[in-house]
């Protein structure tokens, strides 16, 4: 059985930092490709940034490149997102999720074969 475990998520004002963790387990983690989304109230989910499985290609969303970092480490099975100069406009759930292949295909919803349960980051002005 797979599960992903988000944690990191909290308040924080504007112009600080947040690094969420993601943990998962039941897959062999360094053969699938990894990403992060999120979800504003009243909005869709959507692509925060994607990473192949080692790492070494990452793309993300327009609107936090620049700000937001993916890394992942291979041997503890962890994806993480440091998320700096964050604004109120990035406040949502964030949702980790595994894709099926070693690179993302996109970065697309549609793609994602696991997610986790979300964590909650709440940005204040």
């Amino acid at each position: 059985q797979v599960q992903v475990v988000e944690s990191g998520g909290g308040f924080v004002q504007a112009g600080g930092s947040l690094r969420l963790s993601c943990t998962v387990s039941g897959l062999t983690f360094d053969r699938h490709a990894m990403g992060w989304f999120r979800q504003a109230p009243d909005n869709e989910r959507v692509r925060v940034g994607c990473t192949t499985f080692s790492g070494t290609v990452t793309i993300y969303d327009h609107s936090v490149d620049g700000r937001f970092t993916i890394s992942r480490d291979n041997a503890r099975n962890t994806l993480y997102l440091q998320m700096n100069s964050l604004k109120p406009e990035d406040t949502a759930m964030y949702y980790c999720a595994t894709f099926r292949d070693v690179v993302y295909d996109s970065c697309i919803e549609r793609n994602v074969e696991y997610w986790g349960q979300g964590t909650q980051v709440t940005v204040s002005s």
